[in-house]
């Protein structure tokens, strides 16, 4: 107790010392110079710009997230400094990130729950260039509020270039086969919102495509949004996180090293040409065997 008290009364000590000698070196010049203040303005507009997307910008998409208070609400505070900071702010950050259309989280996957471009300001969707349509969420019933109208104010996003398609899952795979609302269900639910949004996207040049590996590039879901793009008459790219021109056969090459021939590929009469059901079928029957 007393080494605590008297390691305290040092602490103080030094401290007191420390402030004297801070004091003593302070001139009346330097008590009486002005502070200099940096002009951000006065930077050429290269700089400016450079400055507000190290300030703004990430690598994530943006969606009603409950975390936006955590991530996005801290940057977009310097929207606050002045008019002048808001409106070269605003199209920095609109235009350097990728909004997605519906939302997909939990807390905001509901029937009377407004996407996230609804809420915005016409000149804020004015300003984007990229928006993203996620597939796969709520496959078996997907909520009311997943409808491309002209509430959602796509009309004023005039300046998008691409559209970025990403889907979870394909429901079509025989895999679903018992839990899916028909075959077709959630192939035309998607084709129908993806006519929406391009229907509405007036300046929309490319469309590109990702999925997770699960998904086929020649199953029926992705089959049906290419159509879909391709009638619109939109370039069509595929996503470099994925080796799309060496996915044919590839999950059954890889099985067949394995051991497995093609009388394997026959399942009560039926070809399973859905290589991921085929080897999702195999692990369940190789489990129960054992």
């Amino acid at each position: 107790m007393r080494t605590s008290i008297f390691r305290r009364c040092v602490i103080r000590n030094r401290q007191h010392t420390l402030c004297k000698m801070d004091a003593s070196t302070i001139s009346d010049s330097d008590v009486d110079r002005p502070r200099q203040h940096f002009h951000f303005f006065n930077l050429p507009s290269e700089l400016r710009l450079k400055v507000l997307g190290m300030v703004l910008l990430t690598d994530r998409t943006i969606d009603l997230d409950p975390l936006n208070h955590r991530s996005a609400l801290q940057r977009l505070n310097v929207f606050l400094t002045s008019h002048r900071f808001h409106e070269e702010a605003y199209r920095v950050f609109y235009s350097g990130h990728t909004f997605r259309i519906l939302p997909t989280h939990g807390r905001f996957f509901g029937n009377k729950i407004e996407p996230l471009l609804s809420r915005l300001p016409p000149r804020y969707r004015a300003a984007m260039v990229s928006l993203e349509l996620r597939l796969g969420p709520g496959w078996s019933k997907p909520p009311k509020s997943w409808r491309i109208t002209d509430r959602l104010g796509l009309g004023d996003a005039t300046a998008v270039r691409t559209l970025k398609v990403f889907v979870e899952v394909d429901p079509s795979s025989d895999i679903f086969k018992g839990f899916r609302v028909t075959k077709d269900f959630f192939t035309d639910f998607s084709g129908t919102l993806l006519e929406g949004v391009i229907e509405r996207l007036k300046s929309l040049e490319q469309i590109e495509f990702d999925a997770y590996p699960s998904v086929s590039r020649n199953g029926a879901l992705l089959g049906r949004l290419v159509k879909e793009a391709d009638k619109a008459g939109a370039k069509i790219a595929w996503s470099s996180n994925r080796n799309w021109d060496n996915e044919i056969g590839g999950m059954v090459g890889r099985l067949k090293c394995l051991g497995f021939n093609d009388n394997m590929f026959m399942i009560h009469g039926m070809r399973y040409d859905d290589e991921v059901s085929y080897y999702m079928y195999h692990s369940r029957r190789q489990r129960y065997a054992t």
